[in-house]
């Protein structure tokens, strides 16, 4: 209760001071459970990516077709385990949707081509998994894409101005089989020659076509070993491995996350300043009173402690208001998006956790400048104070 007391000495001034560390810890809120929403996709895509080697055109990665025999001359290679020939559509033949998040797309492919060396588990929150024996339009969805449309297994829906018929939906994987649509191969492969280039769709037939091809090496192969092969046996490819995708995808998260926590840093830099500068004016304010309390026999340690405790009661206050306003936005921001599947935000208790503390422990270092000041004056020259 005295901390609070002191505080209200000057309402306004302890109000903006606050309200400056709110505004710093509300951004480090934010920022951070963005960056915990993107490393979480990082690092579940670094483990869909762990164990398979992607092979596309070499001219534009996963966009141009290549032929399915392609996918014959890989499985022939020594240190192949299976091979999992694919085609792979954006949802909307517009285009639309293939923004700052991950698209929502549609992937052909053949039900256990895989032959069990898949070690990402899809599991189903509704209906049944493709089989080999289904065909025509038939879709099993991630599970992003389900809330997208609000369906589930026997509902139907519309990809590409086509009815689908859902088989079953996925659980959430929070990596890209959230936004996939997967579809029996051939269904795909027309769909894509459709999209083709009048002359190009000309030259070919659908079931040659694919864009992306899925190979699981044996256990124990050299997987980078395997990937060089690969692009040595068939012309004009282009592989991207586990430990690739780490190297690019992993740094450029370490830059986004150093640029969105260093805006939150700057202003918490200044919440701290504004911090010195209140306790500062409040010791100066003060000197009378703290000269009594020396002169009485109140030891330096004391003064230092109460001026101290002071500023942190301050950073803690703004941290609780910018952790509650930060929470807030978070929560919106991701039931705005979650009807079309856009969750950016991941608020985790390790963060709000670090934002209080944070703001608590930057508080009372910001005090301990003016705590200093105020248990060095002189107890006589402190009483003569005007």
């Amino acid at each position: 209760m005295r901390l609070l007391r002191e505080l209200s000495r000057r309402k306004l001034r302890t109000a903006l001071t606050i309200t400056g560390i709110t505004i710093g810890i509300w951004a480090l809120v934010v920022f951070s459970s963005m960056a915990n929403k993107i490393n979480d996709l990082v690092g579940q895509g670094a483990e869909f990516y762990n164990d398979k080697i992607i092979v596309t055109d070499g001219e534009a990665f996963g966009t141009s077709p290549m032929r399915l025999v392609a996918a014959d001359a890989i499985a022939k290679l020594e240190g192949v385990g299976a091979v999992d020939p694919q085609v792979q559509l954006l949802w909307a033949a517009d285009g639309s949707g293939a923004n700052f998040a991950v698209p929502n797309m549609v992937i052909g492919l053949i039900p256990g081509a895989d032959a069990g060396y898949e070690s990402f588990e899809l599991e189903l929150a509704t209906g049944r998994a493709l089989t080999t024996q289904d065909g025509g339009n038939v879709v099993v969805l991630g599970s992003s894409l389900a809330q997208e449309h609000g369906v589930v297994a026997g509902d139907s829906v519309e990809i590409r101005g086509e009815s689908f018929d859902v088989l079953g939906t996925l659980q959430p994987t929070l990596t890209s089989p959230d936004t996939n649509g997967l579809v029996p191969l051939a269904t795909a492969q027309q769909l894509y020659l459709d999209e083709l280039p009048p002359l190009v769709a000309e030259a070919v037939v659908a079931s040659d076509l694919v864009n992306q091809i899925v190979v699981f090496p044996e256990a124990g192969a050299d997987i980078e070993a395997i990937a060089a092969e690969i692009e040595t046996t068939v012309a004009n490819s282009a592989t991207m491995t586990g430990l690739q995708f780490d190297e690019n995808i992993g740094a450029t998260t370490m830059i986004f996350n150093a640029i969105i926590i260093g805006v939150a840093a700057i202003s918490l830099v200044v919440g701290g300043l504004s911090v010195i500068n209140t306790m500062a004016m409040s010791v100066a304010e003060r000197t009378r009173e703290i000269g009594i309390k020396r002169a009485i026999g109140g030891s330096r340690g004391r003064i230092i402690r109460e001026v101290v405790a002071e500023a942190g009661v301050i950073g803690m206050i703004g941290g609780l208001i910018g952790l509650g306003l930060g929470a807030i936005v978070v929560v919106l921001a991701n039931e705005a998006g979650r009807a079309s599947g856009t969750v950016l935000f991941d608020l985790t208790p390790m963060t709000a956790a670090f934002a209080v503390g944070f703001s608590t422990i930057l508080g009372m270092l910001a005090g301990v400048v003016p705590a200093w000041s105020a248990a060095r004056l002189d107890p006589v020259s402190a009483l003569r104070y005007e």
